[in-house]
Formats: structure tokens, C-alpha cells, sequence
């Protein structure tokens, strides 16, 4: 049988590393801190609006995800034709990619960031234009405007940065936005925006009503802890919303992720009673691994970063030999999501043995 013709652009195309759980060991509980998990359980109001949604699973979603873009253009004040939704950030970030990139053009973004970005980006045969982050791990935004050239469609700023947790001020972006070609689409990907510092970092919002070239992309995975369900939205002026539109999946946010995010959503204040204890637990992590020396980055989401350089691997399976699952990055760091307090206790007195 003779091979069947595939795009040539798919080779070598980096796989997706999805977090893995801890190795299971007798008399251990284990704890997985390598995916960003919100680990608290799902709200009673929220399992409920899923509940009911099961009841139709026979029937197909509502295409347009009409009653969810309501809530969130009401929630945010924002009209509804600037929403698209979508099977998660990570989905609609492939749809951004699609409707501006091809052969021949560039996507800018800095590195390390989000890995789906290279892969999103030689999917659709485009040329990743990578700009390493800065000596503190954020965004160097000076630099990336300076690789800006006549390929470049789409700029992605991960702010806060996944896997370093880092987020570049108000300041730094306007120079950035107010600078670049209008004609470029810059994307601020916002899925941790919930876990940040508002009086440092700002509202991706803000620039979106600025600027019609700037779109904003969110998730209901971390804070809202819908990560199973796989419903996301961005935030854009209509044409890049339009567009999104036409190349979305189709029936692709399915009725249970719809109504458990409109619930959630409702139930925000409890949600983010929730969040801000996850700050507080990273708070305590930071300090103490200060403390031992380790040094993290300054993190604005619900994880710290570590940078170990060649010792990140032989940490990594340190703390898996002990029921901790963290998302090593091989020669350069370690994320640590913050987890059950217990987790984070037990992560931080590894770190002092490990240290010591």
C-alpha cells in the first residue's frame, strides 16, 4: 500500500506535553501539580446547571453558544458580536493563528511561553518568530517589537506568562500596543488573569476598547476550574470575532461546558473567594522557597516557576519519588502548581531537603 501524501509542514511538529500524574506509592498520597488544576472541587451550583444539561446530551448543543456569549458580553460589558467561544483558550488560539497566518507569515511570541504556540503556529505553516523572555522571565516587549517585521500577522502575549507565571505591567504594554502596525493582531492571552495583582497587573480589556487591533483571550479551566470541560472565549473587535466564528468547529462547546460556565459565572464571587486562598497558598510557597534560597519568579498565576537549568530533571524526579507531580521543562525549570495546602507543605519542606 502506498503512503499516504501528509502535509510536509507537520513534520516535526513538537507533541503537546500534558502534565502527569505523581507515581503511586504505598502509604503516599500523591499530588498532581503539574497541569494547573484549580484543585478544588466543582461548586454544588455549578454540578447542578451540568446536571441538567445532561438531560438533552441526545439533543446537539446550540451552535452559537448564544446563551453563554449573552452572559459574558453582559458580565463584561461588551457588545456580543466581539465574543467567539470555543473548546478552551488553547482552541480558540488555534482559530487566531488560522484566520491570520500562513506560508510565508510570521507569529510573534516571546519564549519560554505557552508550547502550544510553536505547535499552533507550524500547524498552519507559518514561521514562529520566537524572542527570548528577559533576565527577571517576563515578556522583553522592547524586543518583540523590534523583531515586528513585513510577515508578521499576529503577536500572542502570555500575560500572565505560562510556565513562568511572570506578567508585564500597564506601562510596558501600551508602549508595545501604541507602537506596533495597526494592521497586526495582538493577542493578550489572559488564562490566569484571575490569580493577578490589579494594582500591577492590568486589564487586558482596556486595551481591546483602546485599540481595534487588540483581542483577549480567557478560559474557564484555572479559576472557574472547568479545565474538563474545555470552554474558553475571546474577547475581539467583530471582524476578528467574525472570523473566528467561521472557523470554529462546529457544535464544538458542547450543552454541559455551556451551562456550567454560565453557572459559574453567577457564581463568581464564590469562585474567586476560592482563588484568592490559592494566592494566599502561593504566597507562602514563594516565600518559603526564598527563604531555602531557591529563588522562583515573581508569579501573578497559580503556579511558580523555578529555574534549575541542568539540575530541573534530577528535581523533577525528586519530587515524583516523593508523590509530587511537578511540569519539568528539560535544562531550564520546573512550574509547581499551587496545590492543597497539604501538597504545597509537603513540596516545601522537599525543597529544603533538596536544598539542604
Amino acid at each position: 500500500m502506498a503512503p499516504i501524501r501528509l502535509r510536509s509542514t507537520l513534520d516535526g511538529i513538537p507533541a503537546y506535553k500534558a502534565g502527569q500524574p505523581a507515581t503511586v506509592a504505598p502509604g503516599i498520597t500523591s499530588y498532581k501539580l503539574s497541569s494547573n488544576e484549580n484543585h478544588h472541587d466543582p461548586l454544588p451550583s455549578v454540578l447542578k446547571a451540568a446536571e441538567r444539561a445532561l438531560y438533552d446530551m441526545h439533543r446537539y448543543p446550540d451552535y452559537g453558544s448564544s446563551a453563554l456569549v449573552s452572559e459574558i458580553a453582559q458580565h463584561f460589558t461588551v457588545p456580543s458580536g466581539d465574543i467567539a467561544v470555543g473548546t478552551g483558550s488553547v482552541g480558540l488560539l488555534q482559530q487566531l493563528v488560522q484566520i491570520t497566518a500562513g506560508p510565508g507569515d510570521g507569529v510573534l511570541f516571546g519564549w519560554r511561553s505557552f508550547e502550544a504556540y510553536p505547535i499552533m503556529t507550524q500547524i498552519s505553516g507559518a514561521t514562529a518568530q520566537k524572542v527570548l523572555l528577559d533576565d527577571d522571565d517576563r515578556h522583553d516587549l522592547v524586543a518583540m517589537l523590534a523583531a515586528i517585521d513585513d510577515t508578521t500577522r499576529i503577536a500572542l502575549i502570555c500575560n500572565p506568562n505560562n510556565p513562568t507565571g511572570t506578567a508585564v505591567g500597564r506601562e510596558a504594554i501600551t508602549r508595545f500596543v501604541e507602537a506596533a502596525p495597526r494592521d497586526l493582531l495582538i493577542v493578550i492571552d489572559e488564562a490566569y488573569c484571575e490569580f493577578v495583582d490589579p494594582e500591577k497587573i492590568p486589564d487586558g480589556l482596556d486595551f481591546y476598547r483602546a485599540h481595534d487591533n487588540v483581542a483577549v483571550l480567557r478560559t474557564f479551566s484555572k479559576a472557574y476550574g472547568l479545565a474538563a470541560l474545555r470552554v474558553g472565549y475571546c474577547i475581539a473587535h467583530e471582524p476578528v470575532a467574525e472570523a473566528l466564528r467561521k472557523v470554529q468547529v462546529p457544535f464544538g462547546v458542547n450543552s454541559v461546558a455551556q451551562a456550567a460556565a454560565i453557572a459559574s459565572l453567577h457564581a463568581e464571587e464564590e469562585l474567586l473567594e476560592r482563588v484568592r486562598t490559592i494566592m494566599g497558598e502561593r504566597s507562602r510557597v514563594q516565600a518559603a522557597l526564598e527563604l531555602v534560597g531557591l529563588h522562583p519568579a515573581e508569579s501573578e498565576a497559580n503556579f511558580v516557576w523555578l529555574r534549575l537549568g541542568e539540575r530541573t530533571m534530577e528535581f523533577a524526579a525528586a519530587c515524583d519519588a516523593i508523590g509530587l507531580s511537578v511540569r519539568p521543562f528539560a535544562g531550564e525549570g520546573v512550574r509547581i502548581t499551587i496545590g492543597e495546602p497539604e501538597a504545597n507543605t509537603r513540596f516545601i519542606e522537599h525543597a529544603k531537603t533538596w536544598v539542604g
